[in-house]
């Protein structure tokens, strides 16, 4: 059962010992769709290259603080470059055709892109001990605390903020009673601070059950800098033999920031908003989409198959750069996954729900075309490659680039079954929506790299789905 929904109490001699389950609303200061930015996304300005150098990984000082060595420092924004699009692609068993999938994945490790790391921690908080500690991580793009254990009484509660007032989610004692573990994420932080912090609210314990209430933190997931990621050899980031990131960038990447977009091509960056930085499991990464007017979400089955895993994804929308080619970054929106509606290996799809829909309702939304483009179409693709803000490769105002259709009728994990084409994409990429700029309808639901990249056709999907929406 999942802890967001499950509550537990314990009964002492003389009072209820609350266990937290049902997570409290975000606390937003900002109501506006983009709002004022929050915070840079990399701490300098680098080349944006395909593939990171193989270099050794930044080692880590007390309480999981990063320290890089001179050496990585001063490699720190070079780029393997990969080659031209039509070269080969590096074999990979687990994918036909020597592909990659382009993404993390909550099962097994297969494909995984990790966007970060997780640490260990002991901390307890409240009732006796310390009812405020700050965990800070220099140049951390997220963090996110893990509670292995929320012992309150009822009306007190835990706070997760970044301590300006621009992001906090309140986590309260519970009301029902129902036996479950009390092991949980809360929602990441982002930035390189988390505060947490214990208010109280409710009576007194007799001394004798002091010692049975507190909150305990253990694990601390935190999210790579795209310096830090580009330091970390890719067998450190993904399965062996697995890269997700290999040779989807074909040629020199024409992507750009979302917000590039927003006077020469309006239309790309309206369909843009409907796209999401899922954060799987704390720190792996792939791309999510609104699809129809509904509480209905797509990303590809190869990133999560059942509810448990959706439960433990974060849907963040509004994950964009403020200004074209900066690193300010507008407050993301964030949302729990739900339940799992349907999913499928074959055209590799996952369709499932959020928590909150209310909140990321204004986003808008995606529809499927149900006609299969033709060789040539142009394309476009809004995405969060390698975890960053939203980038869109394709047509930028009046430069069509090498987004287009290749190959109608491409050979995914079953025959005819994708569509092919030049996009640039990267590791995270994984469910991204391919659009036709015709259409402005999603033709593909992305997932292979290799140059050429490719999606699963949108009218097989439609086929599939068309029941849910």
């Amino acid at each position: 059962m999942n802890l967001r929904r499950a509550v537990s109490i314990v009964v002492g001699a003389s009072a209820a010992l609350a266990l937290a389950g049902t997570a409290g609303a975000a606390a937003w200061k900002y109501s506006a769709d983009e709002g004022r930015p929050v915070g840079s996304w990399q701490e300098a300005r680098s080349a944006r290259t395909p593939v990171a150098a193989q270099q050794p990984a930044a080692t880590t000082g007390p309480a999981g603080t990063p320290s890089s060595s001179p050496a990585a420092d001063a490699g720190a924004d070079d780029r393997t470059v990969k080659p031209q699009a039509g070269a080969s692609a590096s074999a990979s068993p687990a994918e036909p055709g020597g592909r990659t999938a382009e993404s993390a994945t909550a099962k097994g490790g297969d494909g995984r892109q990790k966007v970060g790391e997780l640490l260990s921690i002991d901390k307890l908080l409240g009732y006796g001990a310390p009812e405020r500690e700050v965990f800070h991580y220099p140049r951390a793009s997220y963090v996110k605390v893990h509670f292995s254990r929320m012992a309150m009484l009822p009306g007190d509660y835990v706070t997760v903020s970044d301590g300006k007032g621009r992001e906090s989610y309140r986590y309260d004692a519970p009301r029902l009673l129902d036996g479950v573990s009390t092991d949980r994420w809360a929602m990441s932080i982002t930035g390189d601070t988390a505060i947490v912090e214990m208010h109280r609210g409710g009576g007194n314990l007799v001394g004798s059950l002091l010692g049975r209430l507190g909150v305990n933190v253990d694990q601390v997931a935190r999210g790579y800098s795209r310096q830090e990621q580009a330091r970390v050899p890719e067998s450190q980031l993904t399965a062996p033999g697995r890269t997700g990131r290999e040779e989807s960038v074909c040629g020199s990447d024409e992507s750009k920031d979302a917000v590039c977009y927003r006077s020469a091509d309006p239309v790309a960056y309206t369909r843009s908003k409907a796209i999401a930085r899922l954060l799987i499991n704390g720190t792996e990464l792939c791309t999510g989409w609104r699809v129809g007017s509904k509480n209905r979400m797509l990303t590809n089955n190869h990133c999560f198959d059942n509810s448990a895993n959706a439960y433990e994804t974060e849907v963040w929308f509004n994950y964009q750069c403020a200004t074209c080619g900066g690193f300010e970054v507008f407050k993301p929106t964030k949302v729990w996954g739900d339940k799992v509606l349907a999913t499928e290996h074959v055209l590799d799809f996952t369709l499932f729900t959020v928590e909150n829909f209310r909140a990321v309702q204004k986003f808008g939304y995606l529809s499927l075309d149900t006609a299969r483009p033709a060789k040539g179409q142009e394309l476009y693709v809004p995405q969060h490659p390698a975890g960053e803000p939203t980038r869109i490769a394709g047509r930028n105002g009046a430069r069509a680039g090498t987004c287009a259709v290749a190959d109608p009728a491409f050979d995914g994990y079953a025959a005819d079954s994708d569509v092919s084409y030049y996009c640039d994409t990267e590791g995270g990429s994984s469910g991204s929506p391919v659009l036709s700029r015709k259409t402005n309808r999603v033709v593909a639901l992305h997932h292979f790299g290799g140059c050429p990249n490719s999606g699963v056709r949108a009218d097989l999907l439609n086929a599939k789905i068309k029941s849910y929406l």
